[in-house]
């Protein structure tokens, strides 16, 4: 696993793998999920480092344009990882990532869910969520 903010822009390869720097220890047998996906992997720790230095390093490397497919691995309830997951619409705010894949993980009992980019939106806009909830009941 490569420290994302210390790795050079053109480090990258078609699969570039973003978790938090916790998942390994924390959640092991989801990390090794994870690695059989691509060993292109970059930890960040967003208790330690701010979002908007992790969406200027991932723009750096976006734009070199070797990158296909973009995952984003948490693990589930932490309020500073699930940030993390928010890097794609800050993304897509910056530049043009319409021709890459972007998929979202958290990792719960050791096992990796995929997350929605719909839900992710949602998770942001507590009010809609609210709604949402109240329509449902």
């Amino acid at each position: 696993m490569k420290d994302l903010l210390k790795t050079n822009c053109f480090d990258t390869n078609e699969t570039m793998i973003v978790v938090g720097s916790c998942l390994e220890s924390m959640q092991p047998k989801a990390y090794k999920e994870i690695e059989q996906i691509s060993s292109n992997i970059y930890e960040v720790c967003l208790e330690k480092e701010h979002l908007n230095m992790v969406v200027t390093k991932i723009i750096g490397m976006v734009a070199r344009g070797k990158i296909k497919k973009m995952i984003f691995a948490t693990v589930d309830k932490s309020p500073h990882c699930v940030q993390l997951h928010y890097v794609i619409k800050e993304l897509e705010n910056a530049i043009d990532i319409s021709n890459i894949e972007i998929v979202n993980y958290v990792a719960v009992e050791n096992k990796l869910i995929q997350i929605p980019l719909k839900i992710i939106s949602l998770s942001k806009n507590l009010s809609k969520l609210k709604t949402k909830m109240e329509e449902e009941q």
